[in-house]
């Protein structure tokens, strides 16, 4: 064989192995969640307005905690092992589990009640490490929330609220709460419901308090529960206002807060930049610059509450 032949021959022999390479289809980035649920539709719809189609340029890995810490860390690492490309959660139990299984993938965190107070992040502006995401509170949104109720119900007094004692942002929100309420001459009752407390026996117990009103966080593990919790007021005519206005849209009399929908798109735009190269590092932790009152006046009614007119004005959307 001549020389010529034989070097063409020994070319196309090394780069044959490289052809084959460059044929195969490329690495789709995988994103973990805890705890799916109809909640995280709208971070899958910011995704595919992005450009990201499931099982074409994306695909998502669930792992399931339930809320329960040692099972959040569980589903957690189960991440981790899987080596899926970016981690989200929504609510701050499912974050920290995140964060201490993982300092290497990019963590994307969803409607966190106080990030820095809570040790997820040093600072908002410059969270440092491997996460970032967004916070679903402002400053004295809690205290506002009250205030509002007092104001549609000047006669409530003895104000039921509920929490997770297991989430230390709750817990901060049950404290704030506390501290306003003498001011508007209200007492706090106490309703802490965790994944080892069941609900039926808190609100057994929270009745025989004899409650006027009611309040909540956006808990995640009490939003599974949502559907039962409103026909539990319902039945016992308590008036309750809600941090969701989805909430609000299901029945619920009102609601003060940042729209959660709005904060799961926003984290999708965060994933994206993070596949696209930026450091979670270098991406401060967002809070929601507009908080939105909604009112459900057909609750107000089956209830026998007229929302004073001044309320209804402010309201950025009023159910009728």
């Amino acid at each position: 064989m001549k020389r010529r032949q034989f070097i063409t021959l020994l070319g196309g022999a090394a780069a044959w192995p490289l052809t084959a390479r460059a044929q195969q289809p490329p690495k789709i980035p995988r994103i973990g969640i805890i705890d799916d649920s109809l909640q995280w539709n709208a971070f899958r719809h910011g995704l595919r307005d992005l450009g990201y189609l499931e099982g074409q340029n994306i695909a998502f890995d669930y792992a399931y905690g339930d809320g329960v810490p040692e099972r959040l860390a569980e589903a957690a690492a189960a991440l981790v092992h899987r080596q899926v490309d970016v981690i989200a959660t929504f609510g701050t139990p499912a974050s920290l589990a995140a964060k201490q299984a993982t300092t290497t993938i990019p963590i994307v965190m969803i409607s966190i009640g106080a990030a820095v107070r809570t040790g997820l992040v040093p600072s908002l502006a410059r969270p440092g490490g491997n996460i970032t995401g967004n916070t679903n509170v402002g400053p004295d949104v809690g205290t506002k929330r009250l205030q509002i109720l007092k104001e549609a119900i000047p006669t409530a007094s003895r104000v039921a609220f509920l929490f997770n004692p297991d989430n230390a942002s709750n817990v901060l929100q049950f404290e704030e709460v506390q501290t306003a309420a003498p001011t508007l001459g209200m007492t706090v009752i106490s309703v802490s419901v965790s994944p080892r407390i069941e609900f039926e026996t808190a609100f057994a117990a929270m009745m025989k308090e004899r409650p006027d009103a009611f309040a909540m966080t956006a808990e995640p593990i009490h939003q599974f529960r949502i559907a039962w919790i409103m026909d539990f007021l319902s039945k016992n005519r308590l008036p309750a206002v809600y941090q969701l206005s989805e909430n609000v849209r299901a029945g619920g009399l009102m609601s003060y807060g940042a729209s959660l929908p709005d904060l799961f798109r926003q984290a999708a735009g965060y994933v994206h930049k993070i596949l696209q190269g930026t450091k979670p590092a270098d991406l401060p932790v967002e809070q929601p610059v507009k908080f939105d009152l909604v009112v459900n006046l057909k609750t107000a009614k089956v209830l026998g509450l007229q929302i004073p007119d001044r309320l209804l004005a402010l309201a950025d959307e009023v159910i009728e």
